[in-house]
């Protein structure tokens, strides 16, 4: 039987009867995947960083430290994987503990630096929340280990995947579409558009949407972006929202960009859009634990720090973070 999708909306650009799609002509040609992934090998890509691994861990990583302090705030662990504190919440977006993001233990992308903070010393989490499914973002393990420990956590997603998260135990699961909102704990959360996709196995391609998340506090509007390519499309969020105090931007997993740019920012895009949000509070994210692109692990923030450099030559508000690094807002 076709699936059919059961929140299909013809007033909506991003629907189709069949899924989801972005608004903008975003997609590959045949035989796209199969030239990367020749070029790919033919190359030996991607390499280890100049120094190594260790030399990289030493430099980029840190173990988290929760501190007591009331302020709002961001700790990255990596990837996509935040734990924000807003209004006195504990927020976990994406949360990838596993050492592979993968369905199968034995094979896939292997992290590299290894999770900031465990399961066990997570703080007491109110809320999870979720851009969308692939596997460097969504982590069965991760989750179902969560749930044990949070029983009671209010789980946050796109549409499509409520039920995958109540199969696992899940009790409190709101799902959005993009620019649908909530009210929670004296904040307002909102899905927003990114350009991207979704797939978890080979038959439920595009069968879930994908989103970014703003949080919105007493005190700061902050933008998840979640795994996005870049479009003017992002700049309505803002538009729509009101200003942007703080934002996570992904800046890994586009090399090589004539493949990779589509549905991943690069370095520059990532600081061409900051510019365009008026140069708010922000750090990168998508880069320094999987090696889903061709560049190395260093690249991004290499290639970050010289846009910072050519085009906002005066700059203290665009940060790059170690891993398990705390940034207050």
């Amino acid at each position: 039987m076709v699936w059919k999708n059961p929140w299909y909306d013809p007033s909506l650009k991003h629907h189709t009867p069949a899924g989801f799609r972005n608004t903008l002509p975003a997609g590959h040609q045949q035989g796209d995947v199969e030239r990367w992934r020749k070029e790919r090998k033919s190359a030996g890509l991607p390499k280890p960083p100049a120094l190594g691994y260790d030399a990289f861990l030493n430099q980029w990583w840190q173990p988290v430290t929760i501190n007591a302090l009331p302020e709002d705030g961001v700790w990255w662990l990596g990837h996509a994987s935040m734990l924000l504190r807003m209004d006195g919440n504990y927020i976990l977006t994406d949360p990838v503990f596993s050492r592979r993001a993968s369905p199968l233990p034995f094979v896939g992308p292997e992290r590299k630096t290894p999770p900031a903070i465990s399961v066990d010393k997570l703080p007491q989490l109110d809320a999870l929340v979720i851009s969308h499914n692939h596997y460097d973002h969504l982590d069965a393990a991760t989750v179902r280990h969560l749930l044990r420990r949070f029983p009671d956590l209010h789980v946050f997603v796109p549409l499509g995947l409520a039920s995958w998260f109540r199969r696992r135990g899940a009790k409190n699961v709101t799902e959005l579409d993009w620019w649908q909102s909530i009210s929670w704990q004296g904040m307002t959360l909102t899905a927003v558009p990114a350009q991207h996709w979704s797939m978890r196995t080979p038959w439920n391609r595009n069968c879930s949407l994908w989103c970014g998340w703003v949080f919105e506090s007493r005190y700061h509007r902050f933008w998840f972006s979640g795994d996005t390519g870049y479009t003017p499309e992002l700049l309505t969020i803002p538009e729509r929202l009101g200003k942007i105090d703080a934002a996570a931007l992904p800046v890994g997993a586009y090399a090589p960009r004539w493949f990779m740019s589509v549905h991943h920012m690069d370095p520059q895009s990532a600081v061409a859009l900051w510019q365009q949000l008026g140069a708010p509070l922000a750090f990168p994210i998508h880069w320094g634990v999987f090696e889903l692109g061709d560049e190395s692990l260093e690249e991004p923030v290499q290639e970050l720090n010289q846009a910072i450099a050519n085009l906002a030559p005066v700059n203290d508000s665009f940060r790059t973070l170690k891993i398990g690094e705390y940034l207050p807002f």
